[in-house]
């Protein structure tokens, strides 16, 4: 296959190295984990600000589309290259620059893995608290785009909390780099350009470095793990722990039927059926055993027939490794042998105190389409992962896939919430943003689209299209 002006320009410019046309790597980053795929025309590894910024001018030059992408572990057809093109890998831009204490934040480039540094911080008695379950390869600059969150957002938030300032590569003839927002918390010049490309999902512009936030770990974290033989019994413990006036840590849950087939997935030290309740609460080691009772009595009283408990984040880990396992467990809930497979995992948010109102609404989707659903999430935040499997190949597994899809995103908008948490709009949400946000909100994106990225070479096909991209 004869390679495009730009990829032969790119190589000129950066060599075989960093600029990859072979049909086979461009193939592993042209798909997500959900089953969406595509293929773009090469790949490219830059390892500096600067090279990015030669790449987005060679491919402004030449209206060729970028894709910038982290790890492509989002499931919303985000990192996807729908037109061709190349896609811009930042997994070579991998440093953390700089740590400050004394100011809370640190200095990272895009291609940081949350985990990576996460592991350096806790040498300085730090974290980064935005934890997306896919932290072990989900990198900082992804993260950014997708405005990710995790299993600690009921208490910390998601990444537009933790983001103090960016530079960035504009898609302009020269690969402007530009600085936005601040290092410090307080930062008021003129409008929040930062708030605007966290979220973005790489519509906006290239990040090449991140200033983030970052907290001190918790003195202890006790933890208890609690199983339930129906979700009212459950809703039932969480409402006792909130009306307390207490802030878990972590709030998450799992139903009974994702916890059979997660629990296959793992090796536990105790049995696993039911619906599932995790709860860690931030404690000091002078009251963490006191916590702890207190934590494993209500979860008894509101029903529990089996309650696990830990009395740190190390020991924790055993009971953390089946919330973790959610994704992998509704992929082998579906999966058949020899046949095509697309996972449709949701990702709607309610007010937290709408949640049993939600999961009623996605129970009844099932008995309506004669399906077997799977659903877990972060319960502290109202953020519910609802997913079935489909085939699509097949005209009317693709037609129901849909429509439960739109059942979804109704109950979502129905209970005062939003069609997505944390996963974005990428592809197979374009239509339930409009749904959401109306024509008028539309337009003003689009106008700020147009303001950052004029020829809309920046991830292509994504957010504004009314045509929905389930194949």
């Amino acid at each position: 296959m004869e390679r495009s002006k730009t990829v032969k320009e790119l190589l000129d410019e950066l060599g075989e190295e960093k600029v990859i046309a072979d049909r086979n790597v461009v193939g592993l980053y042209s798909r997500e984990p959900d089953g969406l795929t595509a293929q773009a025309e090469a790949v490219v590894f830059p390892s500096t600000p600067q090279e990015v910024s030669r790449v987005v001018a060679t491919c402004y030059a030449n209206d060729t589309p970028i894709y910038p992408q982290g790890s492509s572990s989002s499931l919303s057809g985000n990192a996807v290259p729908l037109n061709g093109g190349i896609v811009l890998s930042l997994e070579r831009m991998s440093s953390i620059l700089d740590v400050s204490l004394v100011d809370s934040t640190t200095d990272v480039e895009p291609g940081v893995r949350i985990d990576d540094l996460n592991v350096e911080l806790s040498k300085r008695g730090y974290m980064f608290p935005v934890d997306p379950a896919s932290q072990a390869v989900a990198t900082v600059g992804g993260s950014i785009n997708n405005g990710a969150g995790g299993m600690r957002g009921a208490k910390y938030g998601t990444m537009k909390d933790w983001v103090n300032g960016l530079e960035v590569v504009l898609a302009d003839e020269a690969g402007t780099r530009l600085e936005l927002g601040c290092r410090t918390v307080k930062c008021r010049e003129g409008y929040d350009l930062v708030r605007l490309i966290v979220g973005s999902e790489g519509t906006l512009a290239v990040v090449t470095r991140a200033t983030l936030r970052i907290a001190p770990l918790p003195e202890k974290v006790v933890t208890a793990l609690a199983f339930f033989d129906d979700i009212e019994s459950l809703m039932k413990a969480y409402i006792s722990i909130k009306s307390s006036r207490v802030q878990p840590y972590i709030a998450e849950f799992m139903d009974a039927p994702t916890v059979e087939m997660a629990s296959q997935a793992v090796s536990l030290p105790f049995e696993a059926k039911g619906d599932m309740l995790l709860v860690s609460l931030e404690s000091t080691p002078e009251s963490s055993e006191r916590h702890l009772r207190w934590l494993e009595d209500l979860m008894r009283s509101s029903g529990a027939r089996g309650v696990y408990t830990a009395e740190s984040e190390a020991e924790a880990e055993p009971l953390y490794q089946l919330r973790r396992s959610l994704f992998p467990a509704q992929v082998n809930m579906f999966r058949r042998e020899g046949r095509p497979f697309q996972l449709f995992i949701e990702d709607i948010v309610v007010p937290p105190s709408r949640v049993p109102d939600a999961i009623r609404a996605l129970r009844s989707l099932d008995s309506k389409y004669g399906i077997t659903s799977s659903l877990g999430g972060h319960i502290g935040d109202g953020n519910l992962h609802p997913a079935i499997g489909f085939d699509p190949t097949d005209p009317e597994s693709s037609k129901a896939a849909a429509q439960w899809f739109d059942d979804v995103v109704d109950v979502a908008l129905r209970l005062g919430g939003a069609v997505s948490a944390e996963h974005g709009i990428g592809i197979i949400k374009r239509e339930a943003l409009r749904r959401a946000v109306g024509e008028r909100q539309l337009g003003l994106m689009r106008a700020i689209k147009a303001a950052f990225d004029p020829r809309g070479i920046l991830n292509p096909g994504k957010l504004f299209s009314d045509k929905k991209g389930y194949n």
